[in-house]
Order: C-alpha cells, then structure tokens, then sequence
C-alpha cells in the first residue's frame, strides 16, 4: 500500500521503517525544512527500547545518549538539597536505559530509513479527502497525490487530526504548565552526568551537561495562559518575567539563553480521543494519545505504537479496518496509565509551594535506601504490555 505518514519527528520514521521492511510503500511528509534538532533530554527505556532493539538501532541510540549518574536537587545558593543515584533506575530497567536529546533519537531512526523512502520537507496538507478505495491528499506547496492510508505522526498540535476529526474535536487538554527547552554553548558551571534541578513555587529550571561544551536547560512553569507567545523575543521576556528573580543560577542562564535564535517553547498538553482512526486515517503518538513530557515516556511509546500499527496491518493482511482496531486496543491501556502518571507528576516538575519543594527533596533523599527506592522505581519504569513479536 502507498501510506502517507505526516510527521518525521520519531514515530513517523519509526513507522515508515516498519511499513518499508513488509513491503509496503511509506512517505513521510513533514512541514519543517529538515529533520528538527534539539529539545529537551529524554529518559529512553521500556518498551520503546525494545522496539530500537528489534531494529538494530540500541547501538547507535546508546552512542548518542548520555548515562546520567545523579540526580541533584539544589537550593537557593546552590546547596545540594537532595540527591539521588541512577542506579535504581538502571537496575529496574535491566541495563536498557539512557538519556538523550529528543532531535537524537529522531535522528538517529531516521538515518536508518533516509535511503529507502520518500521524505518531503519543508511541506504539509491541507485537506484529506477520503473514498472508498483511496485517500487524496492537498499539500500547501506540492501538486496533490492519492494513497491507500494517511498516518499522522504530527504531535501534539497535529494538522491530520484536526483534518480528518475536525477543530472541535476536543482533543487536546492543558495541565497548567508551559515548557521551553535551549543550549547554549560554554555555560559554566558544568556538572558531568547530573542532571541538576532548582525549584521554586509554581516553577522549576534544570541544566544537564552535554557532549561539545553545551548545556540545555529546561523551564517549567505553571501558567493560566495556554499558549505560546509566538516570537523568539515574546518567548524569552516571558522567561525573564518567571525567572529573573528567583534565585540560584537563574539570572546567569537567563543572560546565556538571550543569546540562542532556537528556543523550544510549548504547552504542557494531554491529548484524549476516543477513537484514535477515521476511514483510512489513523493517528499514532502525540497526535493519538500524547502523555505530556511530565510522563518522560512518550517517545518511547510512539516508537511502541508505530511498530504495533505496523505488525497489526501485516496481521491483517492489509485490512486496515481491522488492524487500525487492534493497534488500538493493544496500545490505549498503556497510554491512559502513562497519562493517569503524568497528572500526579505535576507537582514534581513545579511544585505549588515551598512545602510541596520540600516534600519532594524529601521522596528524593527516601529513594537512597534501596528497598523503598527500588519498590517506587519499579513501578514507575513498568510498562504494562507485552510487546508483541510480530514476524516483521
């Protein structure tokens, strides 16, 4: 089948990496000039992992990533407030865990696929509309074309959801909070393989040291404002507005990240459909179920999903009436839990009070003894799904 798949972030080259390998015909369609680089660090584990494994590509991820050693919560004046080992985590996760850049990952799936499908950048649609035995597809710039499904892969604000289940759809749910994301090149200090957090009311920055002298930082912020402010200058002055004052490093990074033209900026959304396919449409990561950064899962679930979509449509023999069903009821369950856990993290990422800042270092410093810390780690990095071993 010839499947469109809008969106080259990580789900739609991951899907197209499926599709191609069973034969069918994928291109991915994606409105920025060239692959997206940059965002925030990821913890990359789970399920996710397993799918990278079974497509040759932990080597590879693992050479991109970082292995953090320590987590660090400090105060005001840079105290160390609390710290936390990572060796928990690694433990849970069976050796199969590290961190790196989401534009990385993205990367490096892509890589793997570049030479075998068709790629447009720098294009979008702007209609789909759907017969009975194919999809027409109105690009923005390219002449129109016809294929067999459309796949959106197109995130959280996804141009082939509002397509195809309409603007009122109501899909998307806001959790209070604004992120933004940069690096900068030759911040100091520099902290190797920790991840270091300063949090005060209603917000919260961390810095994470990276590969080539650069350091990304990461706000978050609650705000009644669901919105972007839109331009390079709007976003760094509301930054300024939440942060300049609070203490620690914030007026140093403040100055560094005045200086950077790619600032990553967002809402801190959910998105919750009730069904996730229309006719020859379906979606598949943030567009279909996203869980908000607060879950630190969520591109490990797209890789999940679209390696699911894609074993369920060769199980089905090309139905995808059928398989658009069982990709679904295979994957919703783990996606409302991922979800129903990012809601209660909230307060973790930007805590309402000074109390809620201090209970918090408090769980991180409870997390040492390793009984306690590994029941807790435990459960968070559980994935409950039972990865199916497709014959792809």
């Amino acid at each position: 089948m010839r499947i469109a798949i809008i969106g080259a972030g990580v789900a739609g080259p991951t899907l197209a990496f499926w599709l191609h390998r069973i034969g069918h015909e994928p291109t991915i369609i994606e409105r920025a000039p060239r692959l997206r680089t940059g965002g925030y660090v990821i913890d990359f584990w789970g399920v996710g992992y397993r799918v990278a494994h079974r497509m040759g590509l932990e080597a590879d991820i693992r050479n991109a990533g970082y292995q953090v050693q320590t987590l660090r919560s400090v105060g005001p004046s840079g105290q160390i407030r609390a710290s936390l080992s990572v060796d928990g985590f690694r433990r849970a996760a069976g050796g199969n865990l590290t961190s790196l850049a989401r534009g990385d990952l993205a990367a490096v799936v892509y890589s793997a696929i570049s030479d075998d499908v068709e790629t447009i950048f720098g294009d979008t649609i702007t209609a789909i509309d759907q017969h009975p035995k194919k999809v027409r597809v109105d690009f923005e710039h390219a002449e129109a074309r016809d294929f067999d499904l459309v796949i959106g892969a197109d995130g959280l604000h996804s141009s082939v959801r509002r397509l195809a289940f309409g603007p009122e759809s109501g899909a998307e749910h806001y959790l209070g909070c604004l992120v933004a994301a940069c690096v900068v090149q030759g911040y100091r200090p520099r902290d190797e393989s920790v991840y270091v957090t300063y949090s005060r009311p209603g917000r919260s920055v961390a810095r994470f040291a990276l590969r080539e002298d650069r350091t990304l930082f990461l706000f978050v912020f609650r705000s009644d404002d669901d919105h972007d402010p839109g331009t390079l200058d709007a976003r760094k002055a509301l930054l300024c507005h939440e942060f300049a004052d609070q203490g620690w490093e914030c007026k140093h990074i403040l100055a560094a990240v005045d200086d950077v033209d790619d600032l990553y900026f967002d809402v801190v959304s959910q998105v919750r459909l009730d069904c996730w396919s229309q006719g020859r449409v379906a979606l598949i990561g943030d567009a279909a179920g996203c869980v908000s950064l607060l879950a630190g899962e969520g591109t490990g679930l797209a890789m999940t999903a679209a390696y699911v979509l894609a074993g369920e449509l060769q199980r089905a023999g090309g139905d995808h009436g059928h398989a658009f069903g069982a990709y679904e009821r295979l994957m919703r369950p783990l996606v409302e839990s991922k979800q129903a856990s990012a809601k209660r993290l909230i307060p973790v990422f930007a805590p309402k009070s000074e109390l809620g800042i201090r209970l918090g270092q408090l769980v991180i410093r409870a997390m040492n003894f390793a009984p306690l810390g590994d029941r807790l780690v435990a459960r968070t990095l559980r994935d409950d799904l039972e990865l199916p071993n497709y014959p792809m």
